[in-house]
């Protein structure tokens, strides 16, 4: 096959002599046509050139023109292909020719390589991880359509092009082939762009157009989810591009209910996105990393593990330091110290939560910033919520899977927005009634607690029924993790409420507090937070609706409930701050449900002046219990 005729100049009558690139085959020769040559060896028989860096051959003596020496150039002509494969040359000296460079391999895109195999492509893009095995080296390549692992071998374990690293555009040409059922390009030649910048220009183009996210119709109308609709489109956008830009993302979630309701959704359509666009099949587990947090706000514990994980897998394996991906989580002025960490490597951050924000401490430190209340509704707008049509926006093909997460969502976290009964009707026409829904909450609540730090990838998906291929498992697992619950709560209340202390507020609501350090059973289910939530649920039903504020509280801690109170949780922590210096006041957390932290030395005065403002806190009928079925 004729190399292609391009970019032509000179007279008509001139001859075309073709410059071979250095990755080009004899593929890309043709008897009779004219090639520029270089030199490689002189014998008494003549001299040997190359054409490339595979294509060489014979010029006879009685063939050339002039003597030559090593390094010398000079034109030939293509006389004969032999039987076994030897390239026989002669040389000319044309008075008039035109040179056209033939380029190695048909330029493709990564997304068409799995049509190529066999074939000899180019690929122009960046060098998005660089890995050195014990074998060859092997370069990631991304484009505007996905990413390609593509091996270049020297020496075992030599580093292959040195020159290069991460970040560099590229032009790689080789052969396409399939390595353990993967698509791989095997590297023949790896060139530095002639014009970086056009080139950085079209990829980016390409990128932003490929990373533009979908854009399903919501699950259930609702007019205030639709503010915060354009905030979760700019989250799609950013998170499919740091797909394509192969950099790993770690999500932090609050391991309850809402979180997992939230970062499972979302963990299924990223990985199913990073499987689109990665050639390589073991992309998912290599880009994408789940994790819980217990404290309700990033730890700088968590981000010393997260730094040193990411830095790890930066100097091993040639990765990029990754995106965090905050979830039921990261809104407030105490995760400002762990993201002011990450500032230092230039880590981006983007959050998704619903809990009380500080937009002031948080803002200028993250990407993205997602939360109700930014746009003047609450927590009632759940993480899940918003994170299922964020999934959606990444990957529609997964809506299937989640139609029934949004309810459990809601009610881990209380929600009494008007869409939930929305939400409830939509898990009805799945097979989930009130009751499944609630066992589903509790037995992500307990996996969660019984899982600590552990992700539980699978047990997780199981028990939320998503991903999961077997619903009969689902139903049985959940059955079995919601009796447990109950089983472990019932003896938790029967040792708490009986030292559960009780009065009225001058404001008439019933407060109830006890000390569930001393009163209750330690390490065990229900943690403290969710002892006093399930002490909680007892006082609302046994007050038929009427006001009540529970306290559960440690040497250092107190755990918050309300029904049918408008406590101002984040507000009271700002004033305790003011009011109490010395004491370590912190916490935060929405208008019915939150934590303080103090020092347990001033305990006592923290939790008096708690009450106080408790008392002068406002009735409001429209935070009554759904538990009352209102």
């Amino acid at each position: 096959m004729s190399p292609p005729h391009a970019g032509r100049s000179g007279s008509v009558s001139a001859i075309t002599v073709y410059d071979l690139a250095p990755g080009c085959t004899t593929d890309a020769v043709d008897v009779d046509e004219h090639y520029h040559a270089t030199v490689n060896g002189v014998v008494p028989y003549g001299v040997f050139v190359d054409l490339s860096e595979h294509v060489s051959g014979l010029v006879h003596e009685s063939a050339l023109e002039a003597p030559y020496e090593k390094g010398d150039s000079l034109i030939v002509r293509l006389d004969e292909i032999r039987d076994n494969g030897d390239l026989s040359f002669s040389e000319v000296q044309p008075d008039d020719y035109r040179t056209e460079v033939v380029e190695h391999g048909a330029e493709t895109n990564v997304d068409d390589l799995g049509d190529r195999i066999g074939e000899s492509v180019r690929l122009t893009g960046e060098i998005v991880q660089i890995r050195q095995t014990g074998g060859p080296t092997i370069f990631r390549l991304r484009d505007g359509t996905g990413v390609v692992p593509c091996a270049a071998f020297e020496e075992a374990g030599v580093r292959a092009y040195p020159g290069f690293e991460v970040g560099d555009l590229v032009t790689l040409a080789g052969e396409v082939e399939h390595r353990e059922g993967a698509v791989q390009v095997e590297a023949e030649s790896i060139e530095a762009v002639g014009d970086p910048e056009a080139v950085a220009e079209r990829l980016d183009e390409a990128l932003s157009e490929t990373a533009e996210p979908h854009d399903p119709d919501p699950l259930v109308e609702w007019e205030a989810f639709e503010k915060l609709r354009g905030d979760l489109q700019e989250v799609a956008r950013t998170l499919r591009r740091a797909v394509l830009d192969g950099r790993p993302i770690r999500m932090r979630h609050h391991a309850d209910g809402d979180g997992m309701c939230a970062s499972v959704p979302l963990q299924h359509a990223l990985e199913r996105f990073v499987g689109e666009v990665h050639a390589d099949p073991d992309a998912p587990r290599h880009l994408f990393r789940r994790l819980p947090s217990k404290a309700p706000f990033y730890e700088m514990e968590d981000v010393t593990r997260d730094l040193n994980f990411a830095l790890e897998d930066q100097e091993r394996h040639g990765q990029k330091l990754p995106l965090l991906l905050m979830l039921d989580n990261g809104s407030t002025e105490e995760d400002t110290p762990a993201y002011r960490t990450l500032a230092e490597y230039d880590i981006p951050i983007v959050v998704v939560d619903h809990h009380h924000p500080d937009p002031e401490a948080v803002e200028p430190l993250v990407a993205e910033h997602v939360n109700p209340y930014l746009h003047g509704e609450d927590y009632r707008i759940t993480t899940g919520m918003m994170c299922v049509e964020l999934a959606r926006m990444i990957d529609p093909d997964v809506t299937d899977d989640l139609r029934h997460v949004p309810a459990v969502a809601g009610l881990c976290d209380r929600s009494r927005a008007d869409a939930m009964d929305d939400y409830v009707e939509l898990a009805r026409e799945e097979g989930y009634d009130r009751d499944d829904l609630d066992d589903v909450g509790e037995a992500l609540d307990y996996a969660a607690f019984r899982l600590r730090y552990n992700d539980g990838s699978g047990l997780v998906d199981d028990v939320l029924n998503v991903g999961c291929d077997d619903r009969e498992r689902h139903e049985e697992l959940v059955e079995f993790l919601a009796s447990r619950a109950e089983r472990d709560r019932g003896r938790q209340l029967d040792v708490a409420l009986p030292h559960t202390d009780h009065e009225e507020l001058d404001n008439g609501a019933n407060l109830y507090r006890v000390d569930v350090e001393n009163h209750a059973h330690r390490f065990t289910y229900p943690a403290p937070g969710k002892t006093t939530g399930a002490i909680h649920d007892e006082k609302v039903m046994d007050h038929d609706g009427d006001p009540v504020i529970t306290i559960g509280y440690g040497p250092d801690f107190a755990v918050l409930r309300s029904d049918g109170v408008r406590l101002d949780i984040p507000e009271m922590v700002s004033e305790l701050v003011e009011e109490y210096p010395g004491a370590g006041v912190s916490g935060g957390g929405h208008l019915v449900v939150g934590s303080i932290k103090f020092v347990s030395g001033r305990r006592e005065e923290v939790l008096d002046a708690l009450v106080e403002k408790m008392s002068d806190a406002e009735i409001d009928e429209e935070l009554r219990s759904t538990l009352l079925g209102e």
